[in-house]
């Protein structure tokens, strides 16, 4: 998930690793992904390369017990390596736009340092680099670099321009709350229940995008919200205007859930009712 915010400019010594500014001047809060989840989407792409190799290994070995010349056995062993190690990666991350079998399992994707999708060249550099980093050294080379970058660059992303951007972030679940606990005597007795739905809606959406409000248009909206509820609830309670629209807001879903609940006991008494046949009428 990415989430977007309107900023002003930013200098580079102010703006965070994870923060990217787009033309319209909007910074996208990404989050890239780290060193282990590389290192496990790494091993399931070379897992994956080592056993394409080993197939074409033993078509070759296969073709060369067919009387297959042992000088073209070798140049087939050579390229089937390069193939797996080199063009494979190339190809699968360039026609992908950045993706692979590893990838896909831990949510990641490359992505330029912009955002942007990779193109052939970033997958080029890549892979060239990655087999010195990667494969020569078992990955150690990549690991240390990935260390000492803040976005886990290894390498090949710091030659390419490139980082893997993690996408399976958990989606934001808006915070749920109870009465307040100063207006817990005030809702046993109160009554809110002619307050419009329309008007409901927004105090919970006012609620939900508060802490992203400044201080003077937080009090502000919530003074006027205020003083529209106050038509509708009795009686009225002596609280800031935030905390009054917390309690009432509160106070509406609980009677309303509580509602719920009853006409939903109601409906499986009526049930068997409902759903059975008159006294001693045949089943057919």
């Amino acid at each position: 998930m990415v989430q977007a915010r309107p900023t002003a400019v930013f200098d580079d010594d102010t703006r965070g690793d994870a923060e990217l500014l787009t033309g319209e001047a909007v910074a996208l809060d990404v989050r890239p992904a780290g060193v282990i989840l590389r290192a496990a989407g790494a091993v399931i792409d070379w897992v994956t390369y080592l056993g394409i190799y080993l197939g074409l290994a033993l078509l070759v070995g296969w073709l060369a017990g067919a009387s297959l010349d042992p000088a073209l056995s070798a140049a087939l062993a050579v390229f089937g390596l390069v193939v797996a190690i080199l063009i494979m990666p190339i190809v699968v991350e360039t026609v992908t736009r950045g993706r692979s079998l590893g990838k896909l399992a831990i949510g990641a994707r490359i992505v330029r340092d912009d955002g942007g999708a990779i193109s052939l060249r970033h997958s080029v550099i890549r892979a060239l680099v990655g087999v010195l980093e990667i494969f020569m050294t078992f990955g150690g080379l990549a690991a240390v670099v990935g260390l000492l970058s803040a976005r886990s660059k290894r390498l090949g992303d710091l030659l390419a321009g490139t980082y893997s951007q993690h996408e399976r972030v958990p989606r934001a679940t808006d915070a749920v709350y109870g009465v307040p606990v100063e207006l817990a005597a005030w809702a046993q007795t109160a009554d809110v229940a002619p307050l419009p739905d329309a008007l409901g809606r927004r105090i919970a959406q006012y609620l939900r995008q508060a802490t992203t409000l400044t201080p003077a248009s937080r009090a502000r909206l919530a003074q006027d919200l205020a003083a529209e509820v106050s038509a509708y609830v009795s009686p009225i309670p002596d609280a800031p205007a935030e905390l009054f629209l917390a309690g009432v807001q509160a106070v509406r879903r609980d009677r309303e859930y509580a509602a719920l609940l009853l006409e939903r006991e109601r409906l499986e008494r009526l049930g068997p009712i409902l759903s059975g046949l008159p006294h001693a009428f045949p089943e057919r």
